[in-house]
């Protein structure tokens, strides 16, 4: 049943609705979404979680790219679950 309601295609919002999007559209958006939100408020505003089931070095990876790329250090792979 779930699989029925599953994603498969990234949407973005334009003029307050969601539409079907490609993936480079939706990665730019969303990179744009981030450096907007530095750019006005800081690194500092940027939050990441990870996941605990995520791999030693996926979780390695992005704690990299919220503290080097980002320069933010709130980032979390609630290991305590």
């Amino acid at each position: 049943m779930a699989a029925r309601t599953r994603l498969t295609t990234p949407l973005v919002r334009e003029d307050g609705a969601l539409r079907v999007a490609d993936w480079p559209e939706a990665l730019q958006r969303a990179a744009e979404g981030f450096s907007s939100t530095i750019a006005a408020h800081g690194p500092e505003a940027f939050g990441m979680f990870s996941c605990s089931k995520a791999t030693n070095e996926m979780n390695y990876m992005a704690q990299k790219f919220a503290r080097v790329v980002v320069g933010s250090n709130n980032i979390d792979s609630c290991n305590r679950t």
